[in-house]
């Protein structure tokens, strides 16, 4: 009888954390340095946040490791709601793909809270490269197997994915070139010392401008709403091909659905905001209001089609 009284205090309990949730700072862990997608993303929301609640909102980022010590950080920390993660699609639906042991676990350790932006990625080329269409990258890929280079921002990207996924789906093989990092892989193709890159559009953006580099396609399976007149690989004859670097909020598992359900509800209302709308949109990104169970299905669906890209690709981390 004691642990049927246990377990209606603790009922009882969550939705009055909730209630008064949250009473102390909030921790939001960014995987990787500032400046990037996950930190940007950490921070628009935290200010907002720190408005609405009127709790301080601390972004920390914790770099290395190929996002593991963040994610792993998250992971251990306590269930209370007072720490999260803004965790990429690499994290949570490439890693696990990638490495045979990881010191957190998706679906064991994290639960989803809420999505929070998608940027798109863009097949380009230097401006003085043969390639006018993705048409034309294909048949010089065919024509040449393994000698056609293309920049990433570095091995086990979700650019290198998209890599594969494109020569699986056309029989084709190209040169995987992986840079540190979308700054110098973009810097790399605008000055010519690379014919043609998977990258961010964000990173690509001042030479698209320059007119240094030329957008073929971009890699959603939808146009970009910031430049519609780049079509999509779907539309350019590469099928299926369909991925993005979004980026998500996660909590650690425990954490209660109170809890969860308060912070994603503020999350959706701070995302249809037009100043943070207009804020993520000056890097060409847009933001993605969903539910955590929404944002759980699209970790699973990514996980499963990343998983058999790897496996047939045979990639690897470095």
């Amino acid at each position: 009888m004691a642990w049927l009284i246990v377990a209606f205090v603790v009922f009882c309990a969550a939705p009055a954390q909730a209630q008064n949730y949250p009473t102390k700072p909030i921790h939001i862990l960014s995987p990787y340095a500032p400046g990037g997608i996950s930190d940007i993303a950490s921070r628009i929301l935290g200010a907002k946040l720190t408005e609405a609640w009127g709790q301080q909102v601390v972004v920390e980022n914790r770099p290395g490791g190929n996002g593991f010590i963040a994610m792993t950080a998250a992971a251990k920390a306590a269930p209370d709601g007072y720490t999260y993660v803004m965790a990429t699609v690499g994290d949570v639906a490439i890693n696990p793909a990638l490495f045979k042991e990881m010191p957190y676990d998706v679906d064991r350790d994290l639960a989803p809270v809420a999505m929070v932006s998608d940027a798109p990625m863009v097949l380009a080329a230097h401006a003085d490269a043969p390639f006018k269409s993705v048409a034309e990258v294909i048949a010089a890929a065919k024509a040449q197997p393994g000698r056609i280079s293309v920049a990433t921002p570095g091995n086990g990207s979700v650019n290198q994915i998209v890599l594969e996924w494109m020569a699986l789906n056309t029989g084709t093989r190209f040169q995987h070139i992986p840079y540190k990092g979308g700054a110098p892989a973009a810097a790399a193709l605008a000055g010519g010392d690379i014919p043609l890159g998977i990258l961010a559009s964000s990173s690509v953006a001042p030479h698209v401008k320059s007119g240094r580099i030329r957008v073929l396609a971009v890699t959603m399976g939808k146009r970009s709403r910031f430049n519609p007149e780049w079509p999509t690989l779907q539309e350019a004859g590469v099928s299926e091909v369909d991925a993005s670097n979004w980026t998500a909020l996660f909590a650690p598992k425990g954490t209660p659905a109170p809890v969860i359900d308060k912070l994603n509800g503020e999350v959706l209302k701070i995302l249809t905001m037009p100043d943070v709308k207009e804020r993520f949109a000056g890097g060409g990104v847009d933001t993605i209001p969903s539910s955590a169970a929404e944002l759980d299905a699209r970790v699973k669906q990514a996980a499963e089609r990343f998983r058999a890209i790897v496996q047939k690709a045979n990639i690897r981390p470095d």
